[in-house]
Parts: C-alpha cells; structure tokens; sequence
C-alpha cells in the first residue's frame, strides 16, 4: 500500500484560509486518483474533493468555490487549498490514494482543521 504523510492542518479563524499537504509513496503516484475526506466525531467520512490522475476535479457541494484541489507529479504531492472558511468546515481531513487496477486505497493519519466563529 501507499504510504500518505498530511501536513497543513490547525487554527484558523473563520474567513481564513489554509491549504493541506498530502505527500504520497511510491512511483506511480501519477496514476492516482487523490482525494481529501473529512470527518467530525460520530459521523461518517465525507468526500470533500477528488482530482483523478488526468486532473480532472469534483468538489462536495458545500465546498464548490471555496475549496480548490490539485496535485503536483513530479512532488508525489496532492494539496487542498480552503478558503473563506466557515466553523461548519471544522473536521479531522484525511488524503486518500485509489488505484483500482494495482488494488491501492490508502488513507493518511488525517489532519485536524478548526475554525473558530
């Protein structure tokens, strides 16, 4: 499996702005669909953001216009850039690495983001 190391996460108030590191294993990396989950507790893992390894996009509603995915190649590297964040963005977010013909779904450790009102 892909091992996934998330940086970026903390404090922020509401309004602000910070952008999430994922740094992947291996060397396929390229062929990758890179997604960003989050999660509060008691409740289930949502999609946040996805760029698959053609770099197209899909963003969960309540982010659209807010949020922007991508990914550097040669870096091994996915980023979630959050803007204008609100208190309801409050989670733990998690990277996540698909790869369906080599059977890879590896998860990161998560990143916990807290936006203050």
């Amino acid at each position: 499996q892909v091992q996934l190391v998330e940086s970026g996460g903390g404090l922020v108030q509401a309004g602000g702005s910070l952008r999430l590191s994922c740094e992947a294993s291996g060397t396929i990396f390229s062929t990758y669909t890179m997604g960003w989950y989050r999660q509060v507790p008691g409740k289930q893992r949502d999609l946040v953001a996805l760029i698959n390894s053609s770099g197209s996009t899909n963003y969960a509603d309540s982010v659209k216009g807010r949020f922007t995915i991508s990914r550097d190649n040669a870096k091994n590297t996915v980023y979630l850039q959050m803007n204008s964040l609100k208190p309801e963005d409050t989670a733990v977010y998690y990277c996540n690495a698909r790869n369906t013909f080599w059977k890879i779904n590896s998860w990161g450790q998560g990143t916990q983001v807290t936006v203050s009102s």
